[in-house]
């Protein structure tokens, strides 16, 4: 029980893929210009974080040793195809938003480095687990870097398509550069010194 509990709670905190581990940078600045935007591609990537680790843990016992890491690509890019597939038919402005990132999932390193560090060693249900930690701690991450972001750029927090939004502050106050590219590495570097100054 303590060891599936570690698993799980591992990605919240100890090994943060943004703030601990410091993977997968690039969806993580491009994609966090809003909150809605960082919560859709880090559940994106949770999606395929764990049925990835599931289907590898079953199948590691077959893959040979020489192939390993193409049979993770290939199991990997199923299920993000499949992401892209249900987003761009469900959910056409969020896919049209995030765009490119969504096929690149197949080569965050978070994916791919849980695979060959974990799902390959472990059982089906510790590697469930940590894919679900892993994914719920990059899906934090990426929504509260991105409200961060579009509270500071535009005086709101969760705008998402035709939905305004919670106006926090009226907009002469806004900071445009929080919703450009040199925004995100500032608010990230401040949320990181923060997260490292409360965990210690």
């Amino acid at each position: 029980m303590s060891k599936a509990l570690n698993t799980f709670t591992n990605g919240l905190l100890k090994e943060n893929p943004t703030f601990g581990l410091v993977l997968g940078m690039c969806p993580t600045l491009a994609t966090t210009t809003s909150a809605v935007n960082g919560m859709s591609m880090g559940l994106a990537t949770m999606f395929v974080l764990i049925c990835s680790n599931v289907v590898i843990s079953m199948l590691r016992n077959l893959i040979p040793d020489k192939v390993h890491i193409p049979a993770y690509i290939v199991v990997i890019a199923s299920f993000v195809t499949m992401v892209q597939l249900l987003m761009q038919a469900y959910l056409p402005s969020i896919y049209e938003t995030l765009g490119l990132f969504i096929p690149l999932i197949v080569v965050n390193c978070i994916v791919l480095g849980r695979a060959e560090a974990f799902a390959a060693k472990n059982g089906v249900g510790l590697s469930a687990l940590d894919g679900i930690g892993m994914g719920l701690g990059f899906t934090l991450s990426l929504t509260v870097l991105g409200a961060v972001r579009e509270l500071l750029g535009s005086g709101m927090i969760f705008a998402a398509g035709d939905y305004a939004g919670l106006t926090i502050f009226p907009e002469d106050y806004k900071m445009l550069i929080f919703v450009l590219a040199p925004g995100a590495f500032i608010a990230l570097a401040y949320l990181m010194a923060l997260i490292n100054k409360l965990r210690k």
